[in-house]
């Protein structure tokens, strides 16, 4: 049985999408618990109109929520009622709870992986993966994004073994393409640490390493992994989905501003209707913290009810092909933390 924490609490659309995505979770996968961590009798009132494996649930009461707007590392050290602090005590504590899935803050979700779940043994520091839909209708992941503002190289190679694993373990891609983000495509771009990093990338076996990448080239699908620090693959996703976004917007306003455009828009309502639900990010699970000794997958804060479910399942298959050892396994045969 894979066993999967679900915060309750934080999502901007509220409890129920948390709750609907975790029961259509457990209709998919027989061998999936779930521990709903958040306001008990709110959680149990809005599964009276679900149908769910009543055997597989459990629940923890928790009726504060972090924000936000709350500092992490102080919301997770004393805020001991909310539903993120109970959940991260109860996965570290308990061996046979395999994951936790939370749409709350990311701050307090990453500083409670690293403070008190622990890294895996070798790992420097832990980082954000989440993954964005390529124009070969594809995926390609960013490591990191947001955990660490400043890296050195063997953290950055560090990053690239762990996201290749999941990315092969998730997704069942062999050898994932993996690629430095930079501002060129040449080895001799970038500044040091880029070029110490390329170096570190190119001698590692384990690494399927393509060379540098322009941040223009993020979505053509040439690449499953994208390299980067967390303050560059920040910038990199959103600007990203920005774009995407704007670009969906402006299509919507050409497409109905006159009669002959909106005939038009008619004829291609279909295949509009596929582009919007492929560019939207609701549709595809949230970041893995890559390097944490449990598997713990941040949901986007404004997730529906498909996007917890992605994100649930994602942590079930992550656990079910093991990946936490192999990154414990890999990492302290190639690039262990000195």
């Amino acid at each position: 049985m894979i066993n999967v924490i679900v915060d309750t609490l934080g999502a901007e659309r509220g409890e129920r999408v948390c709750i609907e995505g975790a029961v259509t979770a457990l209709g998919k996968y027989d061998d999936l618990g779930i521990i709903f961590v958040g306001r008990e009798n709110s959680t149990k009132e809005i599964l009276k109109d679900l149908e769910y494996d009543e055997k597989r649930v459990r629940f923890i009461n928790a009726e504060d929520e972090i924000g936000c707007g709350d500092k992490p590392t102080d919301a997770i050290r004393y805020r001991k009622e909310s539903s993120m602090y109970k959940a991260i005590e109860l996965i570290k504590a308990d061996e046979s709870i395999n994951a936790l899935v939370t749409a709350g803050s990311s701050g307090a979700i990453l500083a409670g992986a690293t403070l008190k779940i622990g890294r895996i043994k070798g790992v420097r520091r832990p980082a954000f993966c989440p993954l964005l839909p390529t124009m070969k209708r594809g995926v390609v992941g960013v490591c990191d994004s947001g955990a660490n503002v400043e890296c050195d190289s063997l953290q950055l190679a560090q990053f690239a073994l762990m996201g290749s694993l999941y990315i092969q373990k998730a997704y069942g891609v062999e050898k994932p393409k993996v690629a430095l983000l930079n501002v060129g495509t040449e080895e001799e771009k970038g500044d040091e640490l880029r070029k110490e990093t390329y170096k570190k990338l190119k001698e590692t076996a384990e690494i399927n390493f393509v060379g540098n990448m322009e941040s223009r080239d993020l979505l053509k699908g040439d690449y499953d992994l994208v390299v980067c620090d967390g303050f560059s693959g920040n910038v990199l996703i959103k600007s990203t989905e920005g774009a995407c976004l704007e670009m969906l917007k402006m299509l919507k306003s050409i497409m109905t501003k006159n009669l002959k455009n909106k005939l038009g828009a008619l004829l291609l309502k279909k295949d509009v209707m596929e582009i919007k639900d492929f560019m939207d990010y609701n549709n595809y699970p949230g970041a893995v913290i890559l390097g944490c000794k449990k598997t713990v997958v941040k949901s986007h804060g404004s997730s529906k009810s498909v996007t917890m479910f992605k994100s649930i399942e994602l942590a079930y298959k992550i656990e079910k092909a093991g990946l936490n050892a192999s990154i414990a396994e890999k990492t302290s045969e190639t690039l262990a933390a000195e």
